[in-house]
């Protein structure tokens, strides 16, 4: 243990020094967060329940709303649409400079976003396949595709934001927060409308804080900023739940009449608006952290495999219950969400999440960490940690 310590160190060291010193490592420390928030969130809120020879969808905050809490500290999509809105008009702007053209700059962001989703599709088009082959109910398939495949949703709107950066880099975010209001304005003030006009909010909602990113990129937000988007959005948030119907919890809840997330609301909007102030406040304490290698090494690694975590965790945690049906109905894999017992015990099946993540990482990160464009720049933080991990590997052989 103490020679992998050593090594450890040693391999953090290595990323520290690689690190341009101009870069803002807060940056990458709000896109961890964000990542591991999601990831965190769904394993704390999805249960999937054995309900004789089927398994279906359950959240504990159904059956215990005064959880809805939990949701405020692992619903973290507003800070992700943050950062990348600030990434994507800083990176644009240095890829006009080497004289990149939009299509290029466009691809390589796109190459990078899809090109890990392949490997999903193509595993579980298989899986889906083998399960129905061998008798598994349709209902029980049907629920372990939706788990997987509902995440996908985010990359195709943060997809749809990046391919208009150029055209919403200079938008108020104000304007796109006016196209929530007024949606849900007609939404919940009118009796009949239109089952659509709520999905306006799925690209205006998201929109607010990719702007707020650019604003970022313009230098436009300051410490002063963040307080303002804190105490404003949490006090806008506040009055939304509870006086004007919105529910408390920021996630979707299995049987709720009304969601926060599908489409955005305006309280999901107005709550982002407070994480994105939290963020921005955070920016200095971050960069403190993050100077010290070992927190800087594992940042990196959670940005270098953002994707490969963000698309296989659902998986992880269906191998997970699927290995334990063998046994038996667990508590906190495959028993109703309706007690703290169940929350005791799906904490202590984190671990083990954890490990079938890692399964999947070491599986499918070639997928995400593949071979670069023509054109591309490499980066000399991923360079170096690809080189620490072979020489790791060329040591051992």
């Amino acid at each position: 243990m103490r020679e992998v310590a050593r090594r450890l160190r040693l391999g953090a060291d290595r990323i520290d020094a690689a690190t341009p010193p101009g870069r803002d490592r807060s940056v990458d420390a709000l896109r961890a967060v964000a990542i591991l928030g999601v990831v965190l969130g769904h394993w704390l809120v999805t249960a999937l329940v054995a309900d004789g020879g089927a398994l279906r969808t359950s959240s504990p905050l159904a059956h215990m709303p005064w959880l809805a809490p939990v949701s405020w500290v692992f619903q973290t999509l507003a800070v992700f649409f943050l950062v990348g809105g600030h990434v994507a008009t800083k990176g644009y702007e240095s890829a006009r400079a080497r004289g990149t053209t939009y299509g290029q700059w466009l691809g390589t962001r796109m190459s990078r976003l899809f090109r890990p989703v392949a490997a999903v599709l193509g595993l579980w088009t298989v899986a889906a396949l083998c399960l129905l082959a061998t008798g598994t109910g349709v209902a029980t398939v049907h629920t372990l595709l939706k788990l997987v495949l509902s995440p996908l949703w985010f990359l195709l709107v943060f997809a749809g934001l990046t391919a208009v950066t150029p055209l919403v880099a200079r938008v108020n975010p104000l304007w796109p927060l006016a196209v929530v209001l007024h949606v849900d304005l007609i939404r919940f003030g009118f009796g009949f409308t239109p089952a659509w006009l709520g999905w306006i909010n799925v690209a205006a909602g998201w929109l607010v804080p990719y702007t707020l990113g650019a604003a970022w990129t313009r230098g436009e937000l300051t410490r002063r900023s963040g307080w303002v988007l804190l105490t404003g959005g949490a006090v806008t948030t506040a009055v939304l739940v509870a006086w004007c119907g919105y529910p408390a919890s920021m996630v979707g809840v299995p049987g709720a009449t009304l969601s926060n997330l599908d489409p955005p609301t305006l309280a999901a909007v107005t709550f982002g608006l407070a994480q994105c102030g939290l963020a921005l406040l955070l920016r200095e304490p971050l960069r403190r952290v993050t100077r010290r290698p070992m927190a800087w090494a594992a940042v990196a690694f959670v940005n270098l495999s953002a994707m490969t975590i963000f698309l296989w965790h659902q998986t992880a945690l269906m191998s997970v219950t699927a290995t334990g049906l063998a046994v038996g109905r667990l508590p906190g894999l495959h028993t109703t969400p309706d007690n703290l017992t169940w929350v005791a015990a799906r904490l202590a099946w984190l671990p083990l999440f954890t490990l079938a993540l890692m399964v999947c990482w070491a599986a499918f990160r070639s997928y995400e960490q593949g071979g670069r464009r023509r054109g591309e720049r490499p980066s000399r933080v991923v360079h170096v940690h690809r080189g620490t991990a072979e020489g790791r590997r060329a040591r051992s052989a």
